[in-house]
């Protein structure tokens, strides 16, 4: 595969900006607007190097619009909601999360594309859900009718909402890779990761031989994003390991609030332990290969000569 079109320091100056094609209506009236605020940004020095930073914060931001939506509904719920009302918690949870993912799409803040990754995400969450908290790896506070077995359905947009951030990053930052592996390959190793983690309660885990393959698979793979007028690179395994770590975090914060708990927090709550981190950077391979069967993998464009 061809070199990728940076310079050796990984940052590409003066890049075009993101392709309009692939944002939403409203996507691309924001990214108009933002460019215009943003047209006489000084294109070298500590400014510019602060400004590249501060649209990068913004785009993560916007990426993570319904995590970060369901996770304060979550929250809110916990701090707010009164336990004498007609409407359990747990069913409130779920009302407000399909109204948010409701107004995702009405508004297009979603494409009808994306939308078929959210629901992927959603099957296959919920499944994993039904069978973890068969077997005693975590609970949820019980009450309501919107349920299936322990699992409240407003779980499953937990796991959406995972799924929107990785497609709405995929748009915002036209993401390239450069060495990416061959698609099937990572959707076997994704197939072993999610039997993994059921088989792992009546046979041997092997969590850590199907993390070695990850490691092994995308030890060449270099993430190339843009942000505002550079493209900058990583490798993806450590893309991989950061939004593992925001998830840990955000899992913390939903424990906090009781909407569900782990084993060792019954008695007085306490910090996931930090070995969940490989359950979600494992979880981030499952998530990458549903996106690229809607997005496949593109490759950087070469700069002109």
């Amino acid at each position: 595969m061809s070199e990728p079109p940076t310079p050796a320091d990984g940052v590409g100056r003066d890049a075009p900006r993101v392709d309009q094609h692939e944002l939403t209506a409203v996507e691309r009236w924001i990214d108009d607007r933002a460019n215009r605020l943003l047209r006489d940004a000084p294109d070298g020095g500590a400014r510019a190097k602060a400004v590249e930073f501060l649209v990068f914060g913004a785009k993560q931001a916007w990426a993570c619009i319904f995590g970060a939506a369901m996770l304060a509904v979550i929250v809110a719920a916990r701090l707010w909601y009164p336990d004498d009302v007609w409407l359990a918690r747990n069913d409130a949870l779920v009302v407000a999360a399909i109204v948010i993912q409701v107004v995702m799409i009405a508004t297009r803040l979603e494409t009808g594309r994306e939308l078929w990754v959210i629901v992927l995400f959603h099957v296959v969450g919920t499944g994993m859900e039904l069978f973890k908290t068969g077997v005693g790896s975590w609970e949820y506070d019980g009450g309501g009718v919107l349920h299936l077995g322990a699992v409240p359905l407003y779980t499953g947009f937990m796991y959406a909402a995972v799924g929107s951030y990785m497609v709405r990053v995929y748009r915002l930052f036209d993401l390239r890779f450069d060495r990416y592996p061959r698609v099937w390959l990572t959707t076997i190793i994704a197939a072993g990761i999610y039997v993994n983690f059921f088989s792992q309660h009546v046979i041997v885990d092997l969590r850590w031989v199907l993390l070695a393959a990850v490691l092994v698979v995308f030890a060449r793979t270099m993430m190339h994003f843009r942000v505002f007028r550079r493209t900058h690179r990583m490798p993806v395994l450590v893309a991989f390991l950061l939004v593992a770590c925001f998830i840990w975090i955000a899992e913390n914060i939903g424990t906090i609030s009781g909407a569900w708990l782990y084993p060792n927090q019954e008695d007085g709550w306490q910090l996931v332990p930090l070995t969940k981190l490989v359950s979600w950077f494992l979880l981030m391979m499952i998530s990458v290969v549903m996106v690229t069967w809607v997005y496949p993998p593109k490759r950087p464009d070469r700069l002109p000569t």
